[in-house]
Formats: C-alpha cells, sequence, structure tokens
C-alpha cells in the first residue's frame, strides 16, 4: 500500500512537471508581441557600412573572426555598394547571405551617390 502511494505520487509529480512545462512554452510562443532589449537587438538592420564589428557579430552567423573580415575588407576595398558584395569576403556563402538578407543593409556612406 506504502509503495503504490508513493507510485501514485510520483506519477502525479511527473503530470504536474510535463503540465508546467507545457504551460510554459504556450506562454513563450504566446508573447510574440513583446520585445525585450536584447530581442530588439537581435531583429534590428544593421548597415553594413557603418557597423563595427559587435554590432556585426548580433547577426546570425556572423562571429568574432567573420565580423572583423567584414569591417577590414570595407576598410580596404571602401564601401559596400550592395548586400550581394559580402560574398566576396571569405566565409560568406550564398547560403548565409540569405539568411542574412533581412537583417542587413547597405547605407550611404560620405561619397557615395
Amino acid at each position: 500500500m506504502f509503495r503504490s502511494r508513493i507510485v501514485t505520487l510520483m506519477a502525479a509529480l511527473a503530470l504536474a512537471l510535463v503540465a508546467g512545462a507545457e504551460v510554459t512554452a504556450m506562454a513563450a510562443s504566446a508573447d510574440t508581441g513583446r520585445t525585450s532589449p536584447g530581442n530588439e537587438a537581435a531583429r534590428a538592420v544593421v548597415d553594413i557600412n557603418s557597423a563595427g564589428v559587435g554590432e556585426l557579430e548580433t547577426l546570425p552567423g556572423i562571429g568574432p573572426a567573420l565580423a572583423k573580415r567584414i569591417v577590414q575588407f570595407r576598410d580596404e576595398h571602401g564601401a559596400f555598394k550592395s548586400v550581394e558584395e559580402l560574398l566576396v569576403v571569405k566565409g560568406i556563402g550564398p547560403r548565409l547571405l540569405e539568411k542574412l538578407r533581412s537583417r542587413i543593409r547597405v547605407g550611404r556612406t560620405k561619397g557615395s551617390r
């Protein structure tokens, strides 16, 4: 009898944990209207002609080394004229460019027309 109560109690606890996880997941998916400061930065559009290494690192798939290569390329060759020019930077291929496309833009710089 004692053993059956323990089993019942453990089963109830397991169900409560599963139900709690489902409620948490539902609440998280329903929270699409609110953004925290971190989420806003993660969704911000980045100007690849003016962004520094830190800002570039906020983009998906861009780590410190690749961010440095983007800035270095820009410094050596001038402002990007299109987002497609990122393909010239070592480490950026068509798949990564498509992943970045909605999050990047080419802004005007001094001397651009």
